[in-house]
């Protein structure tokens, strides 16, 4: 152990900067290579303490615990080393690539998830000869992409239980949405395969559509983009279910100060779920909804309710759309259904409602013009996009 630490010391002290390119390609795959064979060692390492619950030495009744407590792994990670562990008495060969650092932890684990105990027993059972699978299993493990050996082992599944009675989807799927304290969301989705492809066609769809030139945005960024133009494609169809008789929509409060002032005045708006947003956020919004005037007394009842008044009514949109027939913004081009009706002038700084005062944004781009971009209408009709810098953005050679 004392010369692999020295070994390692000895890596650590090495200029990379003074390497080829073909050399830090070269020291990468062996240090992959490394790490597999560490964690091969690991692996087996931690299987003979379970089987002799060496973990009572320290007083603890479990391998998993020792590791989440003395080594400070976490708990997923505990239990994928003693999973993989367990499963390689059952594959050799597999056992074998991965002493050898030709096999990942990760794919270990692809077969680990789903060759127990059980499922080895359950094989035993049915005749079905665990060793073809891995050898079969260690071929693709060495030589083809992580996913085609999660389709190899799908097949050991199969064969295992081939008449088995389909597995119903919606078992499997699961969606947790949390809300932080500025009303950002974190979440996490598991889906079946089924339902995922059709997610992913979807997003797919979106983000194929909505590549306009000079897009920086990460895949991340346009998978998010994706999602929340879904969201509001929905929402504005009025195809949803009602809530207590109300069609789904996005609700804002603020007061009718903090509205008209110019100012971001951030936490100034509140949102229906809970969350707080800057009144220039909901300035943005109110470009294209519906306006209600709540009168409140000094002890917070409301003493009169207005009617709900829309800024822009259907007729309007129909002609905004087709006028600008896509998201005017320069190098968008986004359909007209992804796009809210933009006012040039804000209804709140005086500007009419009319025709000439709107413009087709798709939401990406009717964030930009409420943060400094601007787009103007020529009367020979062609759009123009500036910057906040005041310069404006060309597409292809000047005119």
């Amino acid at each position: 152990m004392s010369e692999l630490i020295s070994a390692l010391d000895a890596l650590g002290a090495d200029d990379l900067h003074a390497l080829t390119d073909g050399q830090v390609l070269d020291r990468t795959a062996m240090l992959v290579q490394v790490v597999n064979r560490a964690s091969a060692e690991l692996t087996r390492t931690v299987r003979c303490a379970d089987a002799t619950q060496a973990a009572e030495h320290d007083g603890l009744k479990s391998m998993r615990s020792w590791l989440i407590g003395h080594a400070r792994l976490a708990p997923a990670e505990a239990s994928r080393i003693l999973r993989s562990g367990r499963a390689l008495e059952h594959f050799p060969t597999l056992a074998a690539g991965f002493a050898e650092g030709q096999v990942t932890p990760e794919q270990v684990d692809v077969v680990a998830k789903k060759v127990g105990p059980v499922e080895a027993a359950r094989a035993g059972e049915q005749g079905i000869d665990l060793a073809a699978f891995d050898e079969v299993w260690t071929q693709v493990a060495m030589g083809s992409p992580h996913q085609s050996l999660v389709a190899a082992v799908q097949a050991f599944e199969d064969a295992l239980d081939p008449d088995g009675p389909e597995p119903d989807p919606t078992e499997e799927r699961r969606l947790t949405i949390a809300t932080h304290a500025d009303g950002s969301i974190t979440g996490r989705f598991d889906l079946d395969a089924t339902g995922g492809e059709k997610v992913k066609a979807a997003i797919e769809s979106i983000v194929q559509a909505n590549r306009p030139q000079g897009d920086e945005r990460t895949r991340a960024q346009q998978n998010a983009d994706a999602l929340v133009q879904l969201a509001d494609n929905q929402l504005a169809a009025g195809s949803l279910p009602t809530l207590r008789t109300v069609k789904p929509h996005v609700v804002v409060g603020i007061d009718i100060e903090d509205l008209v002032d110019p100012a971001t005045g951030a936490g100034a708006a509140e949102l229906g779920f809970g969350a707080t947003i800057s009144a220039a956020r909901a300035r943005y919004l109110a470009c294209d909804g519906s306006i209600s005037r709540i009168v409140m007394g000094p002890d917070g009842i409301p003493l009169d309710l207005g009617r709900d008044h829309r800024v822009v009514t259907p007729g309007l949109r129909r002609a905004v759309e087709r006028r600008d027939k896509s998201c005017v913004f320069a190098g968008c081009g986004a359909p007209t259904h992804w796009c809210d009706v933009h006012h040039l002038i804000h209804w709140l700084h005086g500007g009419e409602t009319s025709l000439s005062n709107s413009a087709l944004l798709c939401e990406r781009h009717h964030t930009k013009v409420h943060h400094g971009f601007r787009v103007e209408r020529d009367p020979d009709g062609r759009w123009r996009t500036w910057r906040p810098d005041d310069t404006e953005i060309l597409i292809g050679p000047p005119l």
